[in-house]
């Protein structure tokens, strides 16, 4: 005798990935548009609580570091205590510090709510794409879930820029974090018909784990966003320096010899986990961290208002958003680590070109030729990463799988803002020659592409002989 699912019961089943995929879609897109929105109110940011660019990168990188850093543990969290209960949670925290944000009277205060958002930011991109994967279990229907995922980072950024700008113009720089209120809210609704999920093998926190590794990277980003100002060879930026290294080998010695590892080593043995990490950090520590200097770039010296900036913007972030849906349909016939690395050469190529194109006394157009090149690349690297890092191990494990593509995704972007810093004048674009600051920006994109180059070449070493 055949049982078959009656209707009502297929359709309520339907209708729990649907709001899963939504709820999932809806809070990636919320931290995607506040990364976006606020790389476009840079300067009303920086007049509206008295700070440089330094000031500047904090406000980026104290939401990006504890992002990189905890990202790990809350996927941990979410296996053991539920990856809806620990989603809900991670939402509570971003909207109660995104409303911080936006009262900041202070860049101090302002950097403090940052680092809280960037908690709750963590805890969402750990459990968004386990959720989506707990509900996709074929192949196909985890196709079509990324593509949408995808998409919705693509449309985040397509309209991030011009949203961030036209808030900035007509309500003020607080309300890009404002918005992120009604937002949480509206994906908490959503999130009330997800079911609840669980590994029952999850892992224990790793506290020493953490520890290091929030303390090695934190050092690490406060030596290269302050050797430009104090001097390479100053004594803090030197001890900063040496604390990073033996922080972070120390996160290696505790990883390596932990019953419980927050971060199995014996995981990078496997080409085809490793090759995904590679692909988000080549992406995000060139393009997505290079994004900073070049709105710097186009306000600073082209002298576009943050809506102006956004339209400028507009071209290639709208290409991001339609590549990334087409890609879903490519990831059925071809490899998504054939178009993966497709995708990260574009990146460098665009980023080279954006080098050779744009002058002290060039046009908002003459970065758009490579920006359009870099964001085609982009649309295929975002739903691909995505899939690759959840193929890469077994879907009780998609926590650890998300957690470790997030980590080196965020690591990618705060390491990058202050590595790339290090090519450009410590003051920014204020109050330093036009010529200076455009000369820093070019060996700053160079440098990028040279890192988007060596991680396409890595990508395909780790992957396409797989896949071949």
């Amino acid at each position: 005798m055949t049982v078959t699912t009656s209707p009502p019961v297929a359709l309520e089943a339907t209708r729990g990935t649907n709001r899963t995929i939504a709820a999932a879609c809806l809070a990636t897109v919320m931290l995607m548009l506040d990364i976006s929105v606020v790389n476009t109110a840079l300067d009303h940011i920086a007049a509206g609580v008295g700070t440089g660019l330094s000031g500047l990168q904090w406000v980026v990188d104290a939401y990006t570091l504890p992002l990189a850093a905890v990202v790990l543990s809350a996927g941990s969290i979410a296996d053991r205590c539920g990856r809806r209960r620990t989603f809900l949670a991670g939402l509570g925290v971003f909207t109660l510090a995104s409303a911080a944000c936006a009262l900041a009277a202070g860049v101090s205060v302002l950097v403090a709510a940052r680092a809280v958002q960037g908690l709750g930011a963590a805890v969402l991109f750990a459990t968004a794409l386990a959720l989506i994967s707990e509900v996709t279990p074929s192949p196909e229907q985890r196709a079509k879930a990324l593509g949408v995922f995808g998409a919705a980072i693509g449309a985040s950024f397509a309209i991030g820029p011009f949203v961030g700008g036209l808030l900035t113009e007509t309500a003020g720089w607080r309300s890009i974090f404002w918005i992120n209120v009604p937002l949480g809210f509206a994906t908490a609704l959503l999130a009330r018909g997800v079911a609840e999920s669980r590994d029952p093998h999850a892992r224990r926190l790793d506290l020493p784990g953490q520890a290091a590794l929030v303390g090695g990277l934190f050092l690490l980003v406060l030596a290269l966003l302050r050797g430009n100002a104090d001097g390479w060879g100053s004594t803090d930026v030197v001890l900063a320096f040496a604390g990073a290294v033996v922080l972070l080998v120390a996160f290696v010695v505790i990883e390596a010899s932990s019953s419980a590892p927050m971060l199995p080593l014996a995981l990078f043995r496997q080409p085809r986990f490793t090759g995904p990490q590679v692909l988000v950090f080549g992406i995000s520590a060139s393009f997505f961290a290079a994004f900073l200097y070049t709105t710097l770039y186009l306000q600073g010296l082209v002298g576009l208002s943050p809506l102006q900036t956004g339209l400028a913007y507009l071209p290639g972030t709208a290409l991001i958003f339609v590549v990334s849906g087409m890609t879903a349909g490519l990831m059925v016939r071809v490899s998504p680590a054939a178009l993966a690395v497709a995708g990260l050469g574009l990146v460098a190529l665009g980023l080279l070109v954006m080098s050779m194109t744009t002058e002290a006394g060039s046009g908002w157009a003459a970065i758009l030729p490579g920006f359009l090149i870099t964001c085609a690349g982009t649309g295929l690297v975002n739903p691909t990463g995505s899939a690759l890092a959840l193929q890469a191990l077994p879907p009780s494990q998609s926590g650890l799988a998300s957690g470790a593509n997030d980590t080196f995704r965020q690591t990618g972007v705060a390491v990058g803002i202050a590595w790339l810093g290090t090519f450009v004048p410590a003051e920014g674009p204020y109050g330093v020659a036009p010529q200076a600051f455009t000369a820093g920006m070019h060996h700053a994109l160079v440098a990028a592409a040279a890192l988007a180059l060596a991680c396409t070449l890595g990508t395909a070493a780790l992957l396409l002989r797989r896949s071949s």
